[in-house]
């Protein structure tokens, strides 16, 4: 049984020697969140990158994740939040005050007024409820507590706010990557049909693109969706911050039962081998959801943390190549 293994580069995985101990454990394609790199950072690793392919003769896959419209928290140094604290949102870039969070997007507090007010960050782990909220500003008490850092994604638990595209950020992305053979693009936080179907006409036919499955309104239309996608991930983290633990695993059940009625592959993303981050062999729990996961139709994995910032990358994706 052949499948994708998309391994993440990151911190753990910044050396040519490891990219091709990791190809020959079993990774097929490598995968850069540009949400968590500068324009800069991104053009270095794409050189280096480049080079790595022309000395090996035929490049891999390199799949740049693309913000989308996803919301993430801006600079700030890492802060624990205790239950009960009174916290405040505003729309910043950064922050450098405990307590204050940055959120850089103004459409994060337009929707706020059409939403849940119920938000959660970094997964899920945090869990806030807004008790006021303006244009620019929001004042919440910290349901769940938790570390929160730069970059974390933040979403609202249930909203039908509808401002989705490209940010310009991503934008930048595209057109500073032109010419590259071997990039592909993974669209994070896909609505919907509507919404992926309008980056495939701005992508083109051509360009290999993904549509990131995060969101209980992706999950419901997922027949659909992928109809305008070449591939779909089904990614765990930012579905079980939206809709709860409990709920994504009823979630992540039903989408796994019509996996052989979509037009694209499916991946599955999200702690795959979460052990591997700080063990250097997968638990007998992992084995066995791999193995269910192909059994269901899944076409292969992405390793984020295992790969990114984990101590054992090259084992990981050794243990996801096991059933091959």
């Amino acid at each position: 049984m052949l499948y994708e293994i998309i391994a993440t580069l990151g911190p753990a995985s910044q050396d040519e020697a490891l990219w091709e101990e990791l190809r020959l454990a079993g990774a097929t394609a490598f995968r850069l969140n540009t949400s968590h790199i500068s324009l800069s950072e991104l053009e270095r690793w794409l050189m280096r990158l480049a080079r790595y392919f022309d000395r090996l003769g035929v490049p891999l896959p390199v799949v740049l994740d693309l913000q989308g419209s996803k919301w993430r928290v801006g600079q700030m140094l890492p802060v624990m939040l205790a239950a009960g604290e009174r916290v405040e949102l505003i729309c910043a870039q950064t922050s450098d005050r405990r307590g204050v969070l940055p959120v850089p997007h103004s459409d994060f507090f337009e929707a706020g007024r059409v939403s849940s007010g119920e938000v959660a960050l970094n997964d899920g782990r945090v869990l806030l409820a807004v008790e006021e909220i303006s244009s620019e500003r929001a004042a919440a008490r910290v349901v769940q507590g938790g570390e929160v850092s730069a970059r974390k994604g933040i979403t609202y638990r249930a909203s039908d706010f509808r401002a989705e595209r490209l940010s310009e950020k991503d934008h930048a992305i595209v057109k500073n990557a032109q010419g590259l053979g071997f990039l592909r693009y993974a669209i994070s936080y896909v609505r919907d049909a509507m919404e992926m179907a309008k980056y495939r006409v701005h992508f083109g036919r051509e360009v290999h693109l993904t549509a990131k499955i995060e969101r209980q309104s992706a999950v419901d239309d997922a027949e659909s969706l992928a109809n305008h996608a070449d591939a779909l991930w089904l990614c765990r983290g930012d579905l079980g911050a939206e809709v709860g633990l409990r709920n994504m695993a009823e979630q992540v059940h039903l989408f796994s039962r019509k996996l052989r009625r979509l037009q694209s592959p499916v991946l599955l993303a999200g702690q795959v081998l979460e052990h591997l981050t700080v063990s250097p062999a997968a638990t007998r729990s992992e084995l066995c959801h791999l193995y269910d996961a192909l059994q269901a139709g899944y076409c292969g994995f992405v390793l984020s943390d295992e790969c990114a910032v984990g101590k054992y990358p090259v084992e990981a994706c050794r243990a996801a190549a096991l059933f091959r």
